[in-house]
């Protein structure tokens, strides 16, 4: 029995192969992204306020990306367990085509109702804080990140590809020098150091622009020097032909992805946005919170990627049992890991609010809902992998019901009703909602026993 949940020493090896420059690359992102968090927060609750509506905002954008480009990157993974390089250089193409198109449109439509967007967030009160400013930092915040779009898309077309392929060192080094950029340039032009202005919110943005346009050139330019190990790359410029019944069966995979993360996305943006109904104290609280899980959540998203790596090359490959086999063993010690992790998030819920330059209020209120976040940790981290389990597989009209359906049936309902029809506090209504997801846990345990997910969808290419 214990043997279908636990590995052996080969297969933790192959685990820890792909996940740990994954994982270091995350917890870097995580940890800086938590330092600059912690300087714009130090210029008051409305400054971390308006970047933090900001990045909720400009988070549709990117969850529509990784949604649109996990379709063609499932056949990505299984072109290459196939060992089949011009699969590989079609799907490639695919998300170039997709990628660069969407984002294009999404910078037209941020920049014509972008602070409608954020003004949606600031109908609560005040708390004491100017909501005017708030506003304003925020609208400058998201003008000078929609520069940082196109570069942060080619990104993720060619890290994603790599990854696909088996490489997750290369666009952790690029990952890596970007952060450190990010990082001294956030301290520069934040506080106006070395002689630069201090530019208050605007700087973290313009710090994020640049350190995203040097990962861009470092990703694309290892891609293209290593042609030789990444042959799916020769020629893929050359014309940007894809056989018609290949484009079409990656669209109709794709198309359900798509439309999941644009839904979820926007189901989060909604239930943001009902939170902000507590106040401008819930707005700061959350964003803590949201930072802080992040870097929790390290682990929880490599695994993601692994699953989507390993199960998906041994479907291509048409190892059915193996692929089930090896889903069951990442779930199962994702689970064991998470339950370790939402413990050590509970026992620093104390620590994280002191990081912070707000007001007494927010931090306990921060306080308390990182203790519902910990708690709340295993029962996200199970959905989140059966997600990717069954995603593997090209399941993705299932994965569209299990995850955005359910998001605006159940979470955003929910979210809405106590907000507007009780007097809940914010604290309980963060617990409401977190944990509503353990109806998740029982459709998701039913899908993977069933395991209708698995199956080779490159068989016939």
């Amino acid at each position: 029995m214990l043997s279908r949940y636990v590995g052996t020493k080969q297969f933790y090896k192959k685990v820890l192969r792909l996940l740990i420059p994954i994982i270091i690359q995350q917890f870097i992102t995580s940890f800086v992204s938590l330092l600059d968090n912690v300087m714009v927060g130090s210029l008051g609750t409305e400054a971390i306020s308006a970047a933090s509506i900001a990045n909720t905002v400009l988070t549709v954008h990117m969850l529509a990306i990784f949604g649109g480009l996990s379709g063609p990157g499932i056949f990505g993974a299984q072109f290459f367990g196939k060992g089949d390089m011009e699969g590989m250089r079609c799907t490639f193409r695919y998300k170039l085509l997709f990628g660069l198109s969407f984002t294009v449109g999404a910078i037209a439509v941020y920049l014509l109702f972008g602070e409608q967007f954020i003004r949606s967030f600031l109908q609560g009160d005040s708390n004491g804080g100017d909501l005017a400013r708030t506003l304003e930092d925020g609208v400058g915040y998201l003008r000078v990140m929609l520069v940082g779009l196109i570069p942060f898309t080619l990104v993720q077309i060619y890290a994603g590809t790599l990854r696909e392929a088996g490489e997750t060192r290369a666009p952790m080094f690029a990952g890596i020098c970007a952060i450190l950029i990010n990082l001294f340039l956030n301290w520069v032009l934040i506080f106006g150091h070395l002689g630069a202005p201090a530019l208050g919110v605007r700087g973290a943005a313009i710090a994020t622009v640049i350190s995203r346009f040097a990962e861009m050139v470092i990703v694309v330019v290892h891609s293209h020097r290593h042609t030789d190990k990444y042959r799916f790359l020769l020629d893929a410029y050359k014309s940007f032909r894809i056989p018609r019944r290949l484009a079409g069966r990656i669209t109709r995979t794709s198309l359900p992805l798509l439309v999941n993360e644009i839904l979820w996305s926007l189901a989060m943006t909604f239930i943001n946005q009902f939170y902000s109904s507590r106040g401008l104290n819930a707005v700061a609280a959350l964003n803590i919170t949201s930072t802080a899980w992040n870097l929790f959540c390290v682990i929880m998203f490599a695994m993601g990627s692994a699953t989507a790596i390993m199960v998906g090359q041994q479907l291509g490959a048409g190892k059915i049992p193996a692929a089930r086999d090896t889903a069951g063993k990442l779930i199962f010690l994702t689970e064991v890991i998470h339950v370790i992790i939402g413990a050590a998030m509970v026992l620093a819920s104390p620590l994280i609010p002191r990081l912070y330059q707000v007001n007494e209020d927010v931090r306990e209120l921060t306080r308390q809902l990182l203790v519902i976040a910990g708690l709340s940790l295993p029962l996200h981290s199970f959905a989140h992998s059966t997600y990717f389990t069954i995603r593997s597989g090209g399941r993705t009209v299932i994965t569209f019901l299990f995850d955005a359906v359910y998001s605006w049936l159940i979470t955003v309902v929910l979210a809405f009703c106590l907000t507007r029809f009780t007097d809940m506090s914010i604290v309980q209504i963060y617990a409401c909602v977190q944990f509503v997801d353990v109806i998740k846990l029982v459709i998701g345990l039913l899908m993977l026993k069933s395991g209708f997910w698995a199956r080779n969808v490159v068989r016939e290419e």
